[in-house]
């Protein structure tokens, strides 16, 4: 009786465990997505509230390292002035692996339809949830 009370507690945390990485995935494809929508709006404020507002916010792309929330926004508007540059973004998102609790990474790739010429290319983002949201902490993209 023992053995099966001790099975039944070691099955119920993996349930528990599994459900909430499913949540976990779905709240950051969720600020994804809202990610694309702003992006497609010509909105790269509301892109950037993927991001976690910091100055400790790393964004590694074909420029060299980028620290901090604000310089990469201005660094977006100085690429992307216009509709013309931003175009149409979407993602394909290829793996969401958790690294530690309330920790994880996305891999996948980016596409860019734009009147100013196409983009794509790939990307590895970390995910860390901040004061109850997802953030983006870091971003290499090329």
């Amino acid at each position: 009786m023992k053995k099966l009370l001790i099975i039944l507690c070691f099955l119920t945390t993996l349930n528990v465990i599994s459900q909430t990485e499913a949540a976990d995935k779905e709240a950051i494809l969720s600020v994804l997505k809202t990610q694309e929508n702003a992006w497609n709006n010509n909105d790269l404020e509301g892109f950037m509230q993927g991001y976690w507002k910091s100055d400790s916010l790393k964004f590694y792309g074909s420029k060299g390292v980028t620290s901090g929330w604000q310089k990469t926004l201005e660094n977006y508007k100085k690429g992307y002035p216009s509709k013309e540059y931003t175009g149409t973004l979407s993602f394909t998102i290829e793996a969401i692996t958790k690294i530690e609790a309330n920790s994880y990474y996305v891999m996948g790739q980016f596409h860019l339809v734009r009147a100013a010429g196409n983009a794509n290319g790939v990307f590895l983002i970390i995910f860390r949830k901040i004061e109850g949201e997802w953030k983006i902490i870091a971003d290499l993209s090329c």
